[in-house]
């Protein structure tokens, strides 16, 4: 497997806003979109690729705004979130796909990825050829008061403002306890408690957790819940994927299938 993109590059998204994407596979297979978790969890080392059969597919990755390699970056604090919506996200993914010359794509996502598929969908179905989501989520205020242990309305925002202090020793404090607690309650689905060793990286630990806590303390800024929504994705195909130790989303999100 080739360790280096068939194609990479930065699109200038508007808001100052710099995207990173990248594409895997055959020029010529169909269109698929990657859409990481977190928010704030980027590419990685794109070992999403190998979910796909690269024969086949044309794969395409993008770190959201904010995270990665996409710039600004979330962990500087002076870099603002306002211009860091779902709705911005899902205006970046139609600039990606008309820069990258695709009609239509399969959607992949992942955790946040799933919410984020999700309201891409219902926002452009004719954009969608089908999707398959991981872990799925809808960030609706049930999953953010489950995975926040029931004090979602209050515990992201009481997050958010540590987490944006101007205090640079408080910032980092506040992002080594949320990376703790991610670590703890994804234990239960990766045989015991470890370190990820990502959270070693100040810039990666400082964006995911504030990212992380914007989108819960806004819901997911999906004003209309988009189990609401979902009459207008009904006729695209979907596999939804979903273990009993994916903790951090309660099941009972699994009644929102789009199949």
């Amino acid at each position: 497997m080739a360790e280096t993109p068939r194609l990479q590059g930065m699109l200038d998204v508007g808001d100052g806003q710099y995207m990173y994407w990248e594409e895997w596979g055959a020029a010529d297979g169909v269109p698929a979109l990657y859409l990481h978790g977190g928010p704030g969890g980027t590419l990685g080392a794109s070992g999403y690729r190998a979910r796909f059969d690269l024969t086949r597919t044309r794969v395409i990755g993008f770190e959201q705004r904010g995270c990665g390699r996409s710039t600004p970056h979330a962990s500087e604090p002076e870099t603002s979130l306002e211009a860091n919506t779902t709705a911005h996200l899902i205006r970046d993914i139609e600039a990606l796909r008309r820069d990258r010359g695709v009609h239509a794509w399969i959607l992949n996502g992942v955790s946040w990825g799933s919410t984020l598929a999700l309201a891409y969908a219902q926002a452009h179905p004719l954009r969608v050829l089908s999707m398959v989501l991981v872990a799925v989520t809808t960030t609706s205020k049930q999953e953010v008061d489950w995975v926040t242990e029931g004090v979602g309305s209050v515990f992201p925002e009481a997050s958010s403002r540590l987490l944006n202090s101007a205090d640079p020793d408080v910032r980092d404090a506040a992002s080594w306890e949320w990376a703790l607690w991610e670590d703890t309650h994804v234990s239960i689905g990766a045989g015991g408690f470890s370190r990820d060793p990502r959270w070693e990286n100040d810039a990666y630990r400082h964006a995911f957790a504030r990212l992380t806590t914007h989108y819960w303390a806004h819901l997911g800024f999906n004003y209309v819940p988009l189990v609401e929504s979902m009459e207008t994705i009904k006729h695209l195909p979907g596999t939804l994927i979903h273990g009993r130790r994916d903790v951090s989303g309660p099941a009972p999100t699994r009644e929102c299938s789009p199949g």
